[in-house]
This record gives structure tokens, C-alpha cells and sequence, in this order.
């Protein structure tokens, strides 16, 4: 699951693209910049004709040249500033503007990948796994209370299933909402087509829209890169690096937990990886169909311990949606 060399070099292209409007915005500026202050014009090739003379004045042995040219650019540049400034223009109005100040717009940062080229990865994780054209269906427009039935007080919520989930909705909203200051973890638990996971599908649109990683996998693929970064060495590049991508990303969601084959490598992994994301503040999402009690049995004690303090419990009730469409059952929202 991670890039293929086509979507890598798709990637880089986008960068060199944005490098050439970097420059050509630049370059559009200083345009401007010169007919409007022509005497800008005259600086700027005071200071290349001095750069010149420093540059032969040092290869002739003179070591002061370099700092009578620093001196002298700086003072130069000054009066740059000052010019700019009265004309009502940004004193770095014609320098080299960036998308990513931090990598400049290479992709890398420090010998690394920069945060925006993650992102960039991201947007073609997305795109291989349809989360795109899932949440653009799936998401809280789409959401409707209709198909939750509004007749019946449940004694244990003291409301109706209909009234709760209208609750719960507003709860993920708010998850999403506070996303970049308060992020949390959300377990979904209920049994099958209550809404578990279109709930996560109306976070996941949310966050990407604000430019969030997040990656979806449900609970078998989610094991079977665990499986193949630990087993497979002909993929052991890219396993690690989906590795890293699902300990790293701003939100993981695990859907269907429980449906895996479940053994001690799986526990041990889960909770690496649930241990991970907590001590580094990355937000999970985990969507079942085992209600607690079940998880403790399924799971190690230090899962559930895990997922019991740190995670907000959000229990779903209600009938299978999935045949209430079929039939046509749904109340308006």
C-alpha cells in the first residue's frame, strides 16, 4: 500500500510544477516592483556588480572583501526594505514565496520526507483504498436519523434510539470540529448495519477536507500489513513504510475489529500499536461489532485496559439499516 515509482514520480512532478510557479510568481513581482520603484532596479544591480568585484577581489587574496561586501549588502538590502515599506509593498515582497516554507518546496526536509509530502502519499492512499469516493457519499449530509426507530423509550438510554443517535452524531462533529486541539480516540461498538461505520466515514471526510492523514483499513488488512512488515522480506521496504504511516497519521480508523483471525501475534500487535498512537497523541478510531465484555475476552487485558481509559465508549443500538433500505422502512429525518 505504499507508492508505486508512477505515483512517486507523479508526486515530485507536482513539486517541480509548483518550483516553476514559485519562480514565475517571482519573477512577476519584481516586475511589478521595478516599474513601480525604478530605483529598486538600480539597487538590486549594485549589489551583483558587487558580488562580482568581491568575488575577484577574493580570488586575488584579499580576505576582508567578504565582510566589506556583507556590510554593504546589508545596507543595501535596507534601503530595499525601506522603499518597499513606503510603497505599501511586504518587505519580502520579492523574494521566493513557498507553499511549504519548510521544505521550500522540494518535498524534503532535513534528509527527510517533508510533513506536505506526506500528505501528498496520503492523497494517493486514499485514492487506492476508494475512501474518497466512499466519504463523498458517507458523511454527515448524507447521515439521516430517519432509519433509527423514534417510538420506543429504551430504559437503559432514557430516550429513544433515534434521540441517541442524534446525540452521538453531534458528538462526532465535535470530535472532528476540535480535531487539531483536542484530539481523542472514539471505539464503536454494536452489532452489524447500525451506523458504526458511516459514523467513521463522516469524521474520516471531515478531516481529510481540513488536510488531516488519515488512513481507513479495516481489521483483516490492517493485520495483514502487521503480518507482512514482520514475515514478508521481498516487501519489506514498503511494509515499513505503510508501517510507519499507520503508527504516524493524524487519525487511524480500524474497522471490524474482531473480524481478524485472532491469535497472540494480532493482541500483541493491536496493542503496539494502540500503545503507540497513545503515548504520541495521534487520534484512533476503532469500529466493532463486541461489545466490551467480548473484547476483554478476545484481547489481552492490557487492550482493553487501553481501550476502557483512553477511549471514548460509543455503544450503537438499533436494526440493521442495510435491510431497512431494501424494504424501504425509513422514517424522514
Amino acid at each position: 500500500m505504499a507508492l508505486s515509482n508512477s505515483q512517486y514520480d507523479a508526486v515530485m512532478r507536482a513539486y517541480g510544477q509548483q518550483q516553476f510557479k514559485n519562480r514565475h510568481e517571482q519573477e512577476e513581482r519584481i516586475a511589478n516592483v521595478y516599474q513601480k520603484i525604478t530605483v529598486i532596479r538600480e539597487l538590486d544591480q549594485s549589489i551583483s556588480t558587487r558580488a562580482v568585484a568581491c568575488a575577484r577581489r577574493l580570488l586575488e587574496g584579499d580576505k576582508g572583501a567578504l565582510k566589506e561586501l556583507r556590510d554593504e549588502i546589508a545596507d543595501l538590502r535596507e534601503q530595499k526594505s525601506v522603499l518597499l515599506r513606503s510603497a505599501g509593498f511586504p518587505t519580502d515582497y520579492m523574494e521566493m514565496q513557498y507553499r511549504c516554507k519548510d521544505c521550500k518546496d522540494t518535498g524534503y526536509a532535513n534528509g527527510a520526507k517533508c510533513h506536505c509530502f506526506r500528505q501528498a502519499e496520503m492523497k494517493y492512499l486514499y485514492a487506492q483504498s476508494n475512501i474518497e469516493q466512499i466519504v463523498a457519499i458517507e458523511n454527515f449530509n448524507t447521515f439521516s436519523t430517519g432509519y433509527f426507530d423514534d417510538t420506543k423509550i429504551l430504559p437503559h438510554l432514557n430516550r429513544t434510539v433515534r434521540q441517541y443517535m442524534a446525540q452521538v452524531v453531534e458528538t462526532c462533529k465535535n470530535f472532528a470540529l476540535t480535531f487539531s486541539t483536542e484530539p481523542g480516540n472514539l471505539l464503536f461498538t454494536g452489532p452489524t448495519g447500525v451506523g458504526k461505520t458511516f459514523l467513521t466515514n463522516c469524521i474520516a471526510k471531515e478531516l481529510i477536507d481540513q488536510f488531516f492523514s488519515v488512513i481507513y483499513l479495516s481489521a483483516n488488512d490492517l493485520f495483514e500489513v502487521f503480518s507482512k512488515n514482520r514475515f514478508d522480506y521481498n516487501d519489506e521496504d514498503d511494509m515499513r513504510g505503510m508501517y510507519q504511516y499507520i503508527l504516524d497519521c493524524d487519525l487511524l480508523i480500524i474497522d471490524d475489529l474482531g473480524t481478524e483471525l485472532n491469535n497472540s501475534f494480532t493482541s500483541s500487535e493491536l496493542f503496539y500499536c494502540i500503545n503507540e498512537r497513545l503515548n504520541s497523541s495521534k487520534s484512533t478510531i476503532i469500529s466493532t461489532n463486541h461489545p466490551i465484555n467480548e473484547l476483554r475476552d478476545r484481547y489481552t487485558e492490557r487492550v482493553t485496559s487501553r481501550l476502557i481509559s483512553r477511549y471514548t465508549v460509543i455503544p450503537l443500538y438499533g436494526d440493521d439499516i442495510r435491510i431497512k433500505k431494501k424494504s424501504g422502512s425509513v422514517s424522514q429525518r
